[in-house]
């Protein structure tokens, strides 16, 4: 927390954070109600041309604030109290339409929330509306007929991402303290990445995502390879949100519990940790080698065991390659006709060098507490508007460059369930974010964030 924060006034404890709202409001500093209006203003007055919140819900909002403060008068202490935030358009909220940006499901009305949603009501959250995406969560970009364009509050004419772009457009933009998004293939890294906040998709399995499903779906609990994550200000908040959302759902709750690990180490000297910037499948930009050159040269003078190169990272290209396998042959479930379908025993194969690939990540993590790398290839780019991939490009150090290639990146951490944090750490020449992605082993998601917590104090 700054020195110079004023813990009373609604509009610093925003720009703030999460944590740093919830305590105002618990300790009876600030009223749920003002951090309310504070975020309703905000939205009002600066979403016009970012076009971040695309279903606004500020009456419910403030009935939600009201029943925080009288919560706190009755002595509740609540996690979340009075957090204004968001939830992507893709979660279901009861009497708020879920869509993902497809027509034909405009108005598709839910009948009940999300557990996620559910979780960050109990625990005081304070939900001013959804946030935008692209259609059907496919793009690194959040675009759709329904709702439009976001644009990138750094650079109008820059993406924020996809498909999480829109909450962290309004993190990014000042307007909330917490988003909700979810991650298949980089969906919040590559937002908070583009927008200069900080995201974590966690571990397989760690996070309840009933209720984030395809519109008028709903599946069970089971071993998915996307998940859901939140997305704040500051890597505390990151902490903060996984205690409220993380924890098995029914039928799963009725035997199983869940206790994430605390962090490897508490200090930056202690860490053993892979800086990688080159892939053999995706470019990687000359400022975003030079960021991370510079991470590796801080946690070295911090006294941390700093390696370039390792013979236990994985084939990546074939990694690659894989996860671009199962995340299309799943999609074309729900998309008839899609590009890709597998043979019984081709799927069974494909999940078999999934289960070896994951042993081999464990003897990774044996020797080192965190693998660093790009979250994709260079800052935020242009807005495309051409809708096969194969008709994009980008430009990466002057060069034209494959644009799915980029997926590469996001592909290290979610072939293997393995949970990954993204940081912030400084802009390029053009004045736009550029952050950094720390990957660590299954279920020890406290490891990434707390990573993430230091350099951002080092």
């Amino acid at each position: 927390m700054s020195r110079n924060l004023d813990t009373t006034d609604p509009g610093q404890l925003l720009d703030a954070g999460a944590s740093t709202c919830a305590r105002a409001v618990n300790e009876g500093r600030v009223s749920a109600a003002a951090l309310c209006e504070t975020a309703i203003g905000r939205i009002e007055a600066r979403d016009g041309a970012i076009n971040a919140v695309v279903l606004r819900d500020f009456g419910r909002a403030r009935e939600q604030a009201k029943g925080v403060d009288a919560a706190r008068s009755r002595g509740e202490r609540l996690p979340l109290a009075g957090v204004p935030m968001t939830v992507k358009e893709s979660f279901n909220m009861a009497g708020l339409p879920t869509s993902w940006g497809l027509p034909p499901f405009r108005d598709f009305m839910p009948e009940r929330d999300a557990t996620a949603v559910e979780r960050l009501k109990a625990a005081g959250a304070v939900i001013l509306g959804k946030s935008n995406v692209p259609t059907a969560l496919a793009d690194w970009q959040s675009a759709n007929a329904i709702h439009g364009r976001t644009v990138n509050p750094h650079d109008p004419a820059r993406t924020p991402g996809g498909s999480s772009g829109g909450g962290a457009a309004a993190l990014a933009a000042g307007m909330v303290a917490l988003e909700l998004g979810s991650d298949l293939y980089g969906s919040i890294r590559v937002p908070a990445h583009f927008c200069g906040v900080y995201g974590h998709k966690p571990s397989v399995g760690v996070l309840p995502s009933r209720g984030q499903d395809f519109p008028g779906t709903d599946l069970e609990p089971g071993d998915r390879p996307g998940v859901i994550g939140p997305l704040a200000r500051c890597a505390e908040d990151l902490d903060l949100a996984l205690d409220v959302l993380a924890g098995p759902e029914m039928p799963d709750a009725a035997a199983w519990q869940l206790q994430l690990v605390a962090p490897r180490h508490a200090r930056l000297r202690d860490f053993r940790v892979l800086v990688l910037a080159e892939h053999p499948a995706a470019e990687c930009a000359t400022e975003m080698r030079q960021a991370l050159d510079n991470v590796a040269a801080r946690l070295q003078d911090a006294g941390a065991a700093v390696a370039r190169k390792s013979d236990l990272l994985p084939d990546l290209q074939s990694l690659s390659k894989d996860y671009g396998t199962l995340v299309n042959t799943v999609l074309s479930v729900a998309q008839p006709g899609g590009s890709t379908t597998l043979s019984a025993h081709d799927w069974i194969r494909l999940m078999g060098r999934r289960d070896a690939l994951r042993v081999q990540w464990r003897a990774f993590f044996d020797e080192f507490d965190a693998l660093l790398c790009p979250p994709f290839g260079c800052a935020a780019f242009a807005h495309q508007d051409a809708a096969d991939w194969n008709e994009r490009s980008l430009k990466i150090d002057g060069r034209d460059t494959r644009f799915g290639a980029q997926g590469a990146w996001s592909t290290m951490a979610s072939h293997a369930g393995l949970p990954a944090t993204v940081a912030p750490l400084t802009k390029d020449a053009a004045g736009l974010p550029l952050g950094v992605q720390i990957i660590g082993p299954y279920l020890e998601d406290r490891t990434t964030v707390a990573l993430a917590r230091l350099l951002a104090t080092a």
